[in-house]
């Protein structure tokens, strides 16, 4: 593969959503990528048309329809796939870069540390669904929790959103441990949203140069 394959992730409210519109702008005039590349733009779950289908499911569906932990965390693996087998994969082998709102490490760290679920088994999914793709850089855009439920005051909650403070910090500390094990950047996202553009940047010219 020729391309590269760039994943934000964190607790909801760390930011990811406006460093990705602000990457998605910046990357192709870096200089970092080839001139014949692409940025492919995506997000999980969601990032294909089953898995849109998906994320409705998962995070804006009926009370008599919600789905049991254990149809959640495949629910998840399927987007997953759908999203490496039709989006990921052939982006990275036509030479592209993808710039992704979310991996793998999310559903280690939502449903695994967050829910309490196997996390061996939720490895041995993520296995299956990536077919061994990992990201070239992930960067982890770290929060408190006190931060995260203060930025998102008065939005509308999906479902996962709404699990609560405990909740979130079973899925921070989740996060803090994949980020040491998994060797991710790891990124005060609590700078201004500028100063947070220009450390992802440098973060990403040291990495990927």
């Amino acid at each position: 593969m020729t391309g590269r394959f760039i994943v934000l992730d964190g607790i909801d409210g760390c930011g990811k959503s406006t460093q990705i519109r602000h990457l998605a702008q910046w990357l192709p005039a870096s200089g970092l990528m080839p001139s014949t590349a692409q940025l492919i733009c995506t997000r999980e779950p969601g990032g294909t048309p089953l898995g849109q289908s998906i994320r409705e499911l998962l995070l804006h569906t009926e009370a008599d329809q919600v789905p049991s932990v254990t149809a959640e965390l495949l629910l998840y693996a399927a987007d997953r796939a759908q999203h490496v087998d039709t989006v990921i994969r052939p982006a990275l082998l036509r030479g592209d870069w993808v710039l992704s709102d979310r991996f793998a490490g999310s559903t280690l760290a939502y449903q695994g540390y967050g829910r309490g679920l196997d996390r061996q088994l939720i490895t041995r999914l993520e296995s299956i669904a990536t077919t061994g793709l990992e990201p070239d850089l992930t960067a982890w855009l770290m929060v408190p929790v006190e931060v995260s439920l203060q930025r998102r005051h008065g939005e509308k909650e999906d479902r996962i959103e709404a699990e609560g403070r405990a909740f979130l910090r079973r899925v921070a500390d989740g996060f803090a441990v994949l980020a040491e094990q998994r060797n991710w950047s790891q990124i005060d996202a609590q700078q201004s949203v500028s100063k947070l553009s220009q450390v992802l940047e440098q973060t990403l010219r040291e990495t990927l140069q």
